[in-house]
């Protein structure tokens, strides 16, 4: 039985930036230079690519980050343009987004990555913390009802902010965990499901993150950890994932996609009104970043969500 074909709406707070992404033949060494076989430059970020890939599902994606006026956020809003997402900035008129230059090397996937992530531009935003929650929550409100909040913890103060938000109005909020922030002690009890990588390290659970998180409120706690098996805990039991094997020619982007994925899962129902289980979620996002990594850049790939097929991972347990 497959799922029908509602626009679910997510909308998804966090990290935007500019990717700028080389593809080189051999890695350069110190102080070397390479002549780069492929650049892809698109908006990057957590948040950022889990809007794309749910409105590339066919979901209505809305994204609340940091933009600001120049050149910079130029292009990233004509990125998030073209594939159907919503852009909410609530930036200061100093802010200027991230850039993050990657490398990756053609032969093995394997990347470099500088960044200075939600760091750059306007250096009060914690000052102002009460005032940009006044203003998101407007925001948010004026959007009306929501399937799911996505959060990557990134801008502390926003992400809190809409926790709260979809806290109060029981909307499922999903963590991209990633690696531990220190944000997260505040986001993980506003959180119903929080998804982490195996680097995700709680400084006061030496017994690892899951029954940490657990222990903090959230419903489902998640940890990926590459091409092996996902592993998921609830309060009711614990099991684990496999992922699909595929020949990895570029991985840059493919947990933000998983992410996503995830969410869009967390927004449908079936015909007989019922959602799919959190095991079927988590196929369903593997299957979406295997799509990913067979394909270099992080875009170009997207062409394969075309239509309802991925949708056919949606399977009841």
């Amino acid at each position: 039985m497959g799922p029908e074909p509602p626009r679910p709406r997510g909308i998804f707070v966090g990290l935007a930036t500019l990717d700028i992404i080389q593809r080189v033949g051999e890695m350069p060494g110190r102080n070397a230079k390479a002549t780069a076989l492929r650049q892809d430059v698109a908006g990057g970020g957590p948040a950022l690519n889990a809007a794309v890939v749910f409105s590339r599902l066919g979901g209505a994606a809305t994204l609340v980050t940091r933009l600001g006026p120049g050149g910079i956020a130029a292009l990233i809003r004509e990125d998030l343009r073209s594939q159907g997402v919503v852009v909410v900035d609530v930036a200061g008129g100093q802010h200027q987004p991230s850039v993050s230059t990657i490398t990756i090397d053609d032969a093995t996937g394997d990347r470099q990555i500088v960044s200075t992530d939600a760091r750059s531009g306007d250096t009060h935003h914690a000052e102002r913390a009460a005032q940009a929650e006044g203003h998101l929550r407007e925001a948010l409100d004026a959007l009306g009802s929501a399937g799911v909040v996505h959060l990557d913890g990134h801008h502390p103060d926003l992400t809190l902010a809409a926790a709260r938000w979809g806290h109060e109005r029981g909307i499922p909020r999903v963590v991209d965990a990633g690696r531990w922030k220190a944000v997260m002690a505040e986001l993980v009890p506003l959180s119903t499901d929080v998804i982490c990588s195996a680097d995700f390290a709680v400084p006061s659970s030496p017994d690892g993150p899951m029954p940490w998180i657990l222990g903090q409120g959230a419903e489902l706690a998640v940890v990926t950890n590459g091409p092996s098996p996902v592993l998921w805990q609830t309060r009711l039991g614990e099991g684990s994932v496999a992922v699909e094997q595929v020949h990895a020619v570029d991985t840059l982007g493919a947990g933000d996609f998983f992410h996503g994925a995830y969410s869009f899962a967390r927004t449908i129902r079936y015909r007989d009104g019922r959602r799919p289980g959190h095991v079927s979620a988590l196929k369903f996002a593997g299957h979406v970043a295997a799509l990913k990594c067979a394909s270099p850049g992080t875009r170009e790939w997207l062409g394969a969500l075309a239509g309802e097929r991925a949708l056919d991972y949606l399977r009841t347990e």
